[in-house]
């Protein structure tokens, strides 16, 4: 699935409605984890498409099918831009420049590849099945690991 995104500000919002509207099909309930870290990572990179680039982008959606419980979710931002994804180091005050960071941050996998004249920004969400489990078990996604670091979700 994917959408045709212009170099315009309002776009970001059209490709939150556009992702919601696709989760339906796919067993993923629109107000689960998942789908609202989808959503958020939507609006994160098409954001940097049309803020960053001012050239037409487009958004794809890879969504496994409902039986397909531990398959990922794959997000791509394709755009015509050679400029660089380069997640930047901002102070506390400022109101910008957290995007790729929180990608990496939200995201299982992420990175980025040259195409054609331009590039494609890509993510990935694991999607683990929420089973009823005995109080005390493990927990159905093991805890990301980044540059070293073990990260608990809590």
């Amino acid at each position: 699935m994917q959408l045709e995104i212009r170099p315009d500000p309002a776009e970001v919002g059209r490709a939150r409605r556009w992702a919601r509207s696709r989760l339906a099909g796919s067993g993923i309930a629109v107000d689960e984890p998942l789908a609202e870290t989808l959503v958020l990572l939507v609006s994160e990179l098409v954001t940097n498409a049309v803020v960053h680039t001012g050239r037409p982008a487009v958004l794809r959606l890879s969504l496994p099918g409902v039986e397909a419980e531990d398959a990922a979710v794959r997000l791509e931002v394709a755009d015509s831009s050679e400029r660089v994804p380069v997640p930047r180091c901002v102070g506390g005050e400022a109101t910008g420049g957290r995007g790729l960071a929180l990608v990496d941050g939200l995201a299982d996998r992420w990175g980025w590849s040259r195409e054609g004249a331009g590039k494609r920004i890509w993510c990935e969400l694991d999607r683990c099945a929420e089973r009823a489990e005995p109080a005390g078990s493990e927990a159905p996604c093991p805890d990301a690991v980044y540059e070293g670091l073990a990260y608990e979700a809590v």
